[in-house]
Formats: C-alpha cells, sequence, structure tokens
C-alpha cells in the first residue's frame, strides 16, 4: 500500500490485477501514477495474480503490488478485493469477468472483449445484470483517452468537419515480419481469437465509432495471412490466424469508412493513422506523433486553407490539466493512467463508465461480420446497428 493511494475518507477499494506481461507492465504503470495527478478514490493495489509463481511474485514486487497469487478464483472471491483488471489473454477474458461480475466486483477488461462473439454476448449481459446491483465495468480502449484523438472527438461533436463523408484508419506494425519469429499464443486461433483483426483493428474500428458518434451497418472484409506456419518448441507450428486485414464499414449517416491493418507492414512500429474528412474540415492524427493533430478549417478562403498542426499540450485540452506545462509531450503510458482515472472516478460516483461492455460487443460483432465476410470472399454483411456508445468522463464534463 502506498501513502499515495489513501486518503480521509471511505474504505480504500481494493484492487486485483490478472496478468503481468506487456499489458500488466502498462496497467500497473497507470495504477501507480494516477493518484499522483488526478483526483480518483482512496484504492490499494492488493494483489497481482499470474499462473507462475515465481515470475508473478518477482513482477509483483518490481510494480508495487502488495502480494501475488496464482488462484484468480480464490482472489476475486476475497472480501477485500473490489476491483478485478484483467490483463491476461483473450480466450480467457469472458470467464474472469463473468465471475468477477457475479461475485459483486468492478471489472476492467483489455480489448478486445473476448475471442467470440458468443463469448462477448454473455460478458455484456453479465455486465448489464451486475449493473443493476451496483457493480460497474469497461473495456479497456486506452486510443479514446490519447488528448489529441479526444480532441479531434470535440470537434467532429462541434461540427467543425460539417458532414463528415469518409474515414481512412490503418494500424500498421511490422514485428512479424520476419517469418522465422517464432510462433507465440498471439499466432494461434484457439489463445488469440484471431490476428491483426482483434489485435489492432479492433483499436481502428473503435475509434471510428468513438470519433464520429456512429453505428456501422454493413461490412465488407479480408484478412490475409502471409506467413502460414512459425519455429515452435516442437518444430514448425501452423499459424492459424491472420497476419493483416481490410475492411469497409458503412455508417449509419453513409459515411465510408475503410480499415486497414498488419503485423508485417515492414518499418512501421506502432502506427495507428487517422484521416477524417469532412465537407467543411478536415483531420489528421498518427500514433507515432501522438501529441500532435492536424486539422484543416475548409470554411476559411480556398488561400487560407491548408493543414495547421495543433500541439496537444494545452491546459485546456482534454486531461492536459493534470500533467505539464505547455509543449511537455506525453506519451503511450498516459492514455492508461487516463483510463484507470476515469474508471476510478465512474466507479466512485456509481456511474457507467465508457466504454462499456456494450460498446465493446459493438465491435466484437464487426470484427466478427469482416471475419465472416472474407470467409465468403469479402460478401456485404448487414449489421442492425446497436445502442449509441457511450460518453467519456472527459466528455460529459
Amino acid at each position: 500500500m502506498n501513502s499515495q493511494e489513501t486518503s480521509p475518507g471511505p474504505p480504500p477499494l481494493g484492487v486485483a490485477m490478472i496478468g503481468y506481461a506487456f499489458m500488466g507492465k502498462a496497467h500497473s504503470n497507470a495504477w501507480r501514477n494516477v493518484a499522483s495527478y488526478f483526483d480518483v478514490p482512496a484504492f490499494e493495489r492488493r494483489v497481482l495474480v499470474g499462473r507462475d509463481p515465481e515470475g508473478v511474485a518477482e513482477a509483483a514486487a518490481k510494480y508495487g503490488w502488495a502480494e501475488s497469487a496464482t488462484d484468480w478464483r480464490a482472489v476475486i472471491a476475497r472480501d477485500d478485493i473490489h476491483i478485478v483488471d484483467i490483463c491476461a489473454p483473450g480466450f480467457m477474458h469472458a470467464e474472469i469477468a463473468i465471475a468477477a461480475l457475479e461475485a459483486g466486483k468492478h471489472v476492467l477488461v483489455e480489448k478486445p472483449l473476448a475471442n467470440t462473439l458468443a463469448e462477448a454476448e454473455a460478458m455484456a449481459e453479465a455486465a448489464r445484470v451486475a449493473r443493476e446491483r451496483g457493480a460497474q465495468s469497461m473495456i479497456g480502449f486506452n486510443y479514446r483517452r490519447v488528448p489529441a484523438l479526444a480532441l479531434a472527438r470535440e470537434l467532429i461533436t462541434e461540427g467543425r468537419l460539417g458532414t463528415v463523408r469518409h474515414v481512412r484508419a490503418a494500424y500498421l506494425q511490422d514485428w512479424l515480419v520476419d517469418p522465422d519469429s517464432p510462433m507465440t499464443w498471439r499466432l494461434n486461433k484457439k489463445t488469440a481469437g484471431s490476428g491483426a483483426l482483434g489485435d489492432i483493428a479492433s483499436h481502428a474500428i473503435d475509434q471510428v465509432l468513438f470519433l464520429l458518434g456512429e453505428q456501422v451497418t454493413e461490412v465488407s472484409g479480408r484478412l490475409h495471412t502471409f506467413t502460414p506456419q512459425r519455429p515452435g518448441a516442437a518444430g514448425l507450428e501452423d499459424v492459424t490466424v491472420d497476419d493483416a486485414a481490410w475492411a469497409t464499414l458503412t455508417l449509419a449517416s453513409g459515411a465510408i469508412a475503410s480499415v486497414e491493418v498488419s503485423r508485417v507492414a515492414t518499418g512501421r512500429k506502432n502506427s495507428l493513422t487517422l484521416e477524417i474528412y469532412g465537407d467543411k474540415g478536415a483531420l489528421l492524427f498518427d500514433l507515432e506523433d501522438l501529441n500532435e493533430l492536424g486539422f484543416l478549417d475548409a470554411t476559411l478562403p480556398v488561400r487560407e486553407q491548408g493543414f495547421r498542426r495543433i500541439l496537444v499540450n494545452e491546459p485546456g485540452h482534454p486531461y492536459l490539466e493534470a500533467w505539464w506545462p505547455q509543449g511537455h509531450v506525453l506519451g503511450w503510458e498516459h492514455t492508461f493512467t487516463h483510463e484507470i482515472s476515469d474508471f476510478l472516478v465512474a466507479v466512485g460516483n456509481g456511474t457507467q463508465p465508457s466504454p462499456s461492455f456494450e460498446d465493446g460487443l459493438n465491435v466484437q460483432r464487426i470484427l466478427a461480420a469482416v471475419e465472416e465476410s472474407a470467409a465468403a470472399k469479402s460478401s456485404l454483411i448487414q449489421l442492425t446497428p446497436s445502442a449509441p456508445t457511450t460518453q467519456t468522463a472527459t466528455e460529459r464534463a
């Protein structure tokens, strides 16, 4: 327990986190720092859970958790645990989240919501029932908390782009370019659900929905695996997920969004680029320059038009009041701090955090439609619009 995590008032919320690898490290950093920068309910980092006793104990000591454990079921049953943060692989999301919600815990789960549409539907229903008993839940689409993208949402909502006609979203990485890169759980459909589609297209699609506040009505897609086998512990193993995916989405307004994702895009390390084009303006964003937003105001005379660079580091920009003086840039890790802050504030207020499990289910339906379309040679798949996505705490303020 750290002193900065407690303050006079209600007893602190006990937090358990399940999973301590890549996402566990990112979330641990956020839990460690959030109370130093944001006004959040008191909490304590009580237990870190993992399958390897030595590995999780070492991680708990390194990341500042009070203790470690290997049995997540026993941890969820504890009376001193009020929040469960799930950073485990996707195939474990549904079982853990549903059990935690049924036990009355507040739940934060990493994206994508689940490995299958059926699992996502069960999780959303469990969240609905738990919400009636006061247990809140949220899916961790952390890029909603990039200040530049939160600002982009504000500009679109204010009508600065007019009628949005089309969007281009591309999320490109290159960590699988080498065909000799070893087999991992992320390349097996049983454990990962899908490849680049669920891993990074989920982020790109969520941004389309988040920025425009719209729903997808039609989907066509294609998947491709460039390296069908990779070296494993016992020799070559079959890769059963996609290396890259493409989708065209029709929105309820009639706008069109194109989505391209790849984990074999040579030279691209973590590039999420978004281009939003309206009849009165346009926006450009690249995650590799995440403090900047390009904005063109097409209502100006043509002789004055052009994309201008907005450095999103002013106190008036989303989340920036908590951080540094103007021009002192933020990084990728800050998005998780913002995410944990919004989650804690919602839990403390007894309100539904955003994005909800229903929002995660909406993305899952689109991912499933991309797979269905790809299996049918890019046939057009119809979707029934779901309820509007919820707003973030920043947007409600």
